[in-house]
């Protein structure tokens, strides 16, 4: 596939939201487009992933549970490329990231207990990296907030070629001009890099209720070419050549297990976020003798 093929294959399947809900969804009252976004990979060793991870990242949670820290995340595996946990964390500003990090030095207790779960959850891992996104409003398309509702998360990444920053925000707002012509209802986010990695480097955060979202792509991407036209399918061609050094497309699932979630989340859908830890075996055995006649 071309460059602008792969391309509109990327932003074709943005038709329902990025880091966002559709607009019909009720946010939260906590949610809030991230200004700053912290994103931490952590790739796992060979066969150290599924639930054996689940359960040394579920101490993390725990953790932030017992102290009721008032910062949450999201974390996410992967369906698509190397094994990998994502974990998403949102600040309102530098100022707010900054004032976490000191409140959770100045928490003994915490910090203990976060040092401890992270040298059990060390041993699983192969990998470990951070990056740091600051939310452009500009090159983003009715951005919302909730994804409470969401399931899988589609993440594509652009890197810019240097010097030609003018041509990808043309390319985008462009792109953003036909979907709202042809295809009703789209809704995304972008990111810019900021720290972490290579400069010139955009994400496109895609929120999914289920896979079978996808299966709509191909007409999307039809409404998406009849909006742009074919002398704005050239154009488009011309600045995704120029603009565009490489991208990527990648699938994660949502993963209640490693998610610290806000309390709103957890009450607007209780069956998916409200994890169940299951009763020790002494207590199990104890119950069961008790129900015996």
């Amino acid at each position: 596939m071309n460059k602008l093929g792969r391309f509109l294959l990327g932003l074709s399947l943005m038709a329902a939201c990025a880091w966002v809900a559709p607009a019909q969804e009720t946010s939260p009252s906590t949610s809030s487009i991230p200004k700053i976004l912290q994103i931490t990979r952590e790739y796992t060793k060979p066969g150290k992933s599924g639930a054996i991870h689940d359960k040394t990242e579920s101490a993390f949670v725990q953790a932030m549970t017992r102290a009721k820290w008032p910062t949450h995340y999201l974390g996410m595996t992967s369906m698509s490329g190397k094994s990998r946990a994502l974990f998403f964390t949102e600040y309102a500003s530098y100022d707010a990231w900054e004032k976490d990090n000191l409140a959770v030095m100045h928490n003994p207790t915490l910090s203990s207990e976060l040092d401890r779960a992270g040298m059990a959850d060390g041993e699983l891992l192969d990998e470990i990296d951070q990056g740091v996104f600051v939310y452009d409003e500009d090159l983003s398309l009715h951005a919302m907030a909730d994804i409470s509702h969401m399931r899988y998360m589609e993440i594509s990444s652009y890197h810019v070629r240097p010097g030609h920053t003018d041509e990808w925000e043309e390319l985008v707002k462009m792109v953003k001009a036909a979907y709202e012509k042809g295809v009703p209802g789209a809704h995304w986010g972008m990111f810019r890099l900021a720290y972490g990695g290579d400069g010139g480097t955009y994400i496109v955060l895609t929120a999914r209720k289920s896979l079978a979202e996808l299966d709509r792509g191909p007409d999307e991407e039809k409404a998406f070419a009849a909006a742009m036209g074919e002398d704005g399918l050239k154009k488009l061609d011309a600045l995704v050549a120029t603009s565009i050094e490489s991208s990527q497309h990648q699938l994660f699932a949502f993963n209640p297990h490693m998610s610290y979630v806000a309390d709103d989340w957890i009450k607007s859908d209780p069956d998916f976020w409200k994890v169940k830890t299951a009763a020790p075996a002494a207590k199990k055995a104890a119950e069961t003798e008790k129900a015996k006649p």
